[in-house]
């Protein structure tokens, strides 16, 4: 049997051999994703790193949609991001602090915590000799090998002691700026033939300013306090999203922290978890193009329309960036990064274009409400907004999803500790039930 072939008939069979009859499901209550039948989340697991609120649970057992919130410990995050944006000061090191301690840092604890990831920022020779040498367009792969690597040169990788998974947590979240800028000036260098660029990381600069100094170097001061932001938006979500439950799956076996945090960024690497930002900026210059008036209702209507039945664009009926499992009415962090895209887009004469997404995200709200009919209440999610305020920045799409990582590798880290440092610990292991009859064995002489 020709050897093609064989993968052609493997495949073939695998098509039957992964069919399962979807009416099983709910025959044998099997919450499908770890979700509930009313969209909500299987409880599996106490915390008190963060907590996402989109809804409150009313008499009878229904849910009812709610402005959303959400708490790095037990602050809201609107508290923590408007006074870093009235103070004009960079923010993300400060909710680091906050999610890895359970604290807010006095001044004295922030710089010398400030001081402590700048020291920790530059990255072993064999490291970035590694990146330099690594070949291929995906950043979150060479971002996950790089934490692998990193694994060699730490004095104790398999220790999980307190104190060494904080080293470790401040070790990766000083060197993931690094990582990720030193891997995309690689594939410039090697994909678009310009030159490369290895800038090291400079004393008393946030983390925001110096991933932006090392990546392209020049930048504006609302360019990095407008990046600080999305990461402190971006930096915890509670442990049920996947990649921060990956990282508690993988943790709760014991394994080494670079394992489970390379599993992490595997799971975030996903187009259904940490690629829609991509999708909605695709979508963005989609209407650009196809839609002649960018004030006409009546013509943004029409084509949202056309979109939700499939009619139009990828014809998925989605429209990328409107929704979230847990928020309902609003998402927090859209609506913080939305007040500081506004100064961006006049910084960068792209106010127009701004206006048209704001167009676009009430008539999105309204035309999924009147198409879809099924009286879910939805708002814009943080996507809708990311992708535009990272092009104004000036940020290539190829770290979009590595980005979010830069940020996530907080919460990831603040999990991690949490589930390997609470009593009575265990592996965490659900149950699957298997719906295939028992056959008989047939010898291999009378198959």
């Amino acid at each position: 049997m020709k050897k093609e072939y064989l993968v052609y008939k493997l495949s073939e069979e695998m098509k039957d051999a992964t069919r399962i009859d979807n009416d099983l499901f709910p025959k044998y209550d099997v919450k499908r994703g770890l979700r509930n039948e009313d969209g909500t989340g299987v409880l599996v697991g106490l915390t008190k790193v963060g907590n996402v609120v989109g809804y409150e649970r009313i008499p009878g057992g229904g849910l009812k949609p709610i402005p959303g919130k959400l708490f790095y410990r037990q602050y809201d995050l609107e508290d923590l991001a408007h006074a870093a944006m009235k103070e004009k000061r960079y923010g993300f090191e400060e909710v680091a602090y906050l999610l890895l301690s359970g604290h807010l840092p006095d001044r004295e604890e922030l710089a010398s915590f400030r001081e402590l990831v700048n020291d920790n920022m530059p990255l072993e020779q064999k490291t970035k000799m590694n990146i330099i040498e690594l070949e291929g367009n995906n950043i979150m792969n060479i971002l996950a090998r790089s934490v692998l690597e990193m694994y060699r040169f730490d004095p104790n990788p398999d220790d999980t002691s307190r104190d060494n998974l904080m080293r470790q947590s401040i070790d990766l979240i000083s060197k993931f700026p690094t990582i990720i800028a030193y891997a995309y000036n690689m594939l410039r260098h090697a994909t678009f033939g310009r030159s490369l660029h290895i800038r090291h990381p400079q004393e008393k600069l946030s983390i925001a300013e110096n991933f932006l100094y090392m990546l392209k170097k020049d930048y504006t001061q609302l360019d990095a306090r407008t990046l600080d932001l999305l990461l402190m938006l971006q930096a915890e979500h509670g442990g049920g999203n996947n990649s921060t439950f990956t990282v508690r799956v993988t943790s709760s076996t014991g394994t080494d922290t670079y394992s489970s945090i390379a599993a992490g960024i595997g799971s975030l690497k996903g187009p259904l978890h940490g690629g829609a930002n991509i999708q909605v900026v695709d979508m963005f210059h989609h209407l650009q193009e196809n839609i002649q008036d960018w004030k006409d209702v009546d013509e943004i209507d029409t084509y949202f329309t056309r979109m939700l039945n499939k009619e139009v664009y990828n014809k998925t009926g989605l429209i990328y960036g409107i929704g979230h499992a847990v928020y309902t009415i609003s998402d927090p962090r859209a609506l913080l990064l939305k007040e500081l895209a506004r100064d961006l887009a006049k910084e960068k004469k792209k106010e127009e274009e701004f206006a048209f997404l704001e167009l676009l995200e009430e008539r999105a709200i309204a035309m999924f409400g009147k198409i879809k009919n099924n009286g879910k209440t939805v708002s814009s999610n943080v996507d809708f907004y990311s992708g535009f305020v990272y092009e104004m920045i000036g940020l290539p799409q190829e770290i979009y999803t590595p980005l979010f990582a830069m940020a996530r590798i907080v919460g990831w880290c603040a999990h991690r500790n949490e589930e390997l440092n609470f009593e009575g610990k265990r592996i965490i292991r659900p149950a699957y039930k298997n719906v295939l009859d028992v056959g008989k064995y047939i010898p291999l002489n009378k198959r």
